[in-house]
């Protein structure tokens, strides 16, 4: 019996000191945040089929990351808040095609270019009027505000609508809605090889200089500044970066002249019908892991909010009063994606840093929380005021009247208003792709992205709120049903 225990023992001992050594080694690699957009084919996109996150990039930032040792995690936000995300030390690097210019050069450690490109003009099929960059004064264009094509076409004197992927540009240049659009000529053709659109068309080059592409780091992070150029250097000696070119786009690209780039075997148009059935299950999986959850808790912190601050106001303590009016006032007056933006890359500045679901849940929490204070604060006042003498007059104290004799019937008011701002708070949550939180709509946005069906995939989008909100609707109903018995009849 011993020896077997003995046995038993060593075969322990040994499957620990097995198992422990390759996740002791893991450890060891440190974890880098990869910034991408994941909405930028054939660069950062969601495979339709399977939902991953493919392209280019994904797949040169992948090698980078063999090669150099690390742990990479994946990071998707628009690329107008992609540098905000790397400054406020959310991500540890770009990975987006970022272009190579001199502001961006002064401000970050940029990589060894890993992607050579040239920029193209592009317009609405049957369009004579624009051909060339001087053709652009007095136009309007669609493009990525904080992208250099953006930079070219205000210097050419165009007026720019901010988008946030060539995807959402080229259905807006087909419906006629800009002019004329700046992008990289590899995303156009592979946007007209895979949607095989024919209401757009390339003009001719965006001026004579080719665009070259890097990884960015902030300035001070030079170690992974220096391992990620080593690893390109390595990268390209043994062919990898060669290798994963051709595969995207026939040629190779991550050298100066390398051809032209040829992507008409990247078909993966579908279906309309085929192209929902793919989007629905991570539409469905965004509304319940995150749209779900983070309204809920943010509604539930935002009415303890809304209470104090609907108190403070009727207290008649004139600095609680005071308090109370100035936050509604502020969180009022301003919008909802600004307050984003302030608690998730603003505070960091300072050093409060919050993770992407905190900082949501604490600006829709203060957001909701000064919209439902004036309602709570009108439903109190709707109780009639006899309601506290005669709870006095049985010996009730304040609090003790309020908890058990005011808010029950206020309640009974406060209730239609505070749904109707429980169906915008869940509505609300379509913003929080900018602190990187990927929820419905950004699911949506992905789909949309890869195959250009805006009207198909947005509308079934829209469906998922709108059962959700149908339920709030008849929640809401059931409630009032409830809290009528706190009605004298």
């Amino acid at each position: 019996m011993r020896n077997a225990a003995r046995w038993i023992a060593f075969a322990l001992l040994a499957v620990v000191l097995v198992t422990s050594a390759p996740a002791s080694a893991a450890e060891d690699r440190p974890v880098v945040r990869v910034g991408t957009e994941g909405t930028y084919p054939p660069f950062s996109f969601h495979d339709q089929k399977s939902n991953d996150l493919v392209g280019f990039d994904i797949d040169v930032i992948k090698a980078v990351a063999k090669e150099a040792g690390w742990k990479i995690e994946f990071v998707e936000t628009t690329f107008d808040a992609i540098f905000a995300a790397l400054d406020a030390d959310r991500i540890d690097v770009i990975a987006n095609q970022v272009t190579v210019n001199p502001e961006r050069q002064a401000k970050y450690a940029l990589s060894t270019t890993y992607t050579y490109s040239q920029g193209v003009l592009v317009v609405k099929k049957g369009n004579t009027d624009i051909r060339s960059l001087a053709d652009l004064k007095g136009k309007t264009t669609a493009q990525s505000v904080t992208t250099n094509y953006a930079k070219l076409a205000k210097e050419s004197g165009a007026k720019v609508e901010g988008v946030e992927g060539f995807s959402q540009a080229a259905a807006l240049l087909s419906q006629g809605r800009v002019d004329a659009v700046i992008n990289d000529n590899i995303a156009v053709l592979d946007y007209l090889n895979t949607t095989g659109s024919d209401a757009i068309e390339i003009v001719g080059d965006a001026g004579d200089e080719i665009n070259e592409q890097a990884l960015a780091f902030r300035k001070d992070d030079t170690a992974l500044h220096k391992q990620a150029n080593d690893a390109l250097a390595a990268l390209t000696a043994d062919g990898t970066l060669a290798q994963i070119s051709k595969r995207y786009f026939k040629v190779d690209v991550t050298v100066p002249n390398g051809g032209r780039a040829d992507l008409s075997g990247g078909d993966r148009s579908s279906s309309t019908v085929s192209r929902i059935q793919d989007a629905a299950w991570p539409m469905f999986r965004g509304l319940l892991l995150a749209t779900i959850p983070i309204t809920v808790i943010s509604f539930i912190i935002g009415l303890v909010v809304a209470v104090v601050a609907a108190l403070a106001r009727i207290s008649g303590i004139r600095v609680f009063d005071w308090i109370a009016r100035a936050y509604i006032s502020i969180i009022r007056g301003t919008p909802l994606l600004l307050q984003l933006f302030i608690v998730f890359y603003g505070l960091s500045e300072i050093g409060i840093k919050f993770s992407p679901w905190t900082s949501a849940i604490l600006a829709l929490s203060i957001n909701v929380g000064a919209y439902a204070a004036e309602i709570v604060r009108a439903s109190i006042l709707a109780v009639p005021r006899g309601q506290f003498e005669a709870a006095a007059t049985i010996g009730m104290g304040y609090w003790q009247s309020l908890r058990r004799i005011i808010l029950p019937q206020a309640a009974r008011t406060a209730v239609p208003p505070l749904s109707n701002t429980l169906i915008s708070l869940l509505k609300d949550t379509s913003l929080l792709s900018v602190v990187l939180v990927t929820e419905l709509t950004r699911e949506a946005q992905y789909a949309a992205a890869a195959s250009g069906d805006y009207l198909a995939l947005y509308a079934f989008a829209g469906l998922y709120y709108w059962v959700v909100c149908t339920v709030l609707a008849a929640f809401q109903d059931r409630i009032e049903v409830r809290l009528d018995r706190y009605v004298a009849s």
